[in-house]
């Protein structure tokens, strides 16, 4: 049995290896293990910023929203994927570096989790602009889903920026009832989530039957 808490210890060391590009100056881009609250206020480039919308809630089913498929341009619907664990990260736009490192560990750290997990990357880029990354970034286990026409996942889960209107970054786990079960929103928009525990929760949901 793999042992996910290992990993957690070194999460910074894997992120300076894996992503050398990926630190603000010379240090590694911080990792948060709190949470802040949808519909509460996180920090945005030093000041504080209003999410708005209504806040999901963990042990509530995951809203039903219309996402776009970067690949098929279909619309998808979290709330409709049962069967199967979500875990999904959510970014402001990928096109960033802590978001790219976020959607890179994902990708890459992601592959040692068990099977029945399937992994998302929500943003508010268009579909085109995220069908380039992952391309760019070889990164094609990760299903890409965009927000980008009226920000209705954002508004429907209470991670709409109000000034930016990007999606503040976020993890959540949702069980194959379309449970949520697992959620963090990352109190500073320049650090990175806790993913390691995201992983666990994820890793546990698939072993209980």
């Amino acid at each position: 049995m793999k042992t996910y808490g290992m990993a957690r210890q070194f999460f910074g060391c894997l992120l300076s290896l894996l992503l050398a590009g990926c630190a603000v100056g010379s240090a590694v881009i911080p990792v948060d293990h709190g949470s802040a609250v949808p519909g509460g206020t996180v920090i945005a480039r030093g000041a504080p910023e209003r999410l708005v919308g209504t806040p999901v809630e963990v042990g509530k089913p995951i809203p039903a929203t219309q996402l776009i498929n970067d690949d098929t341009m279909a619309m998808v619907n979290l709330a409709a994927m049962k069967g199967k664990v979500l875990l999904v990260s959510i970014v402001p736009s990928i096109d960033t570096k802590v978001c790219e490192a976020q959607t890179h560990y994902l990708g890459e750290q992601g592959q040692r989790l068990p099977a029945g997990i399937i992994r998302i990357t929500v943003s508010r880029d268009t579909p085109f602009a995220q069908k380039r990354f992952a391309n760019e970034a070889k990164l094609h286990d990760i299903t890409f889903l965009s927000d980008y026409r009226d920000g209705s996942f954002g508004k429907s889960t209470g991670l709409l920026q109000a000034e930016s209107m990007l999606l503040a970054r976020a993890v959540f786990v949702v069980d194959r009832e379309g449970i949520v079960r697992y959620l963090q929103v990352v109190p500073h928009l320049a650090h990175l989530p806790d993913m390691e525990a995201a992983f666990n929760a994820a890793a546990k949901l698939v072993k209980e039957r």
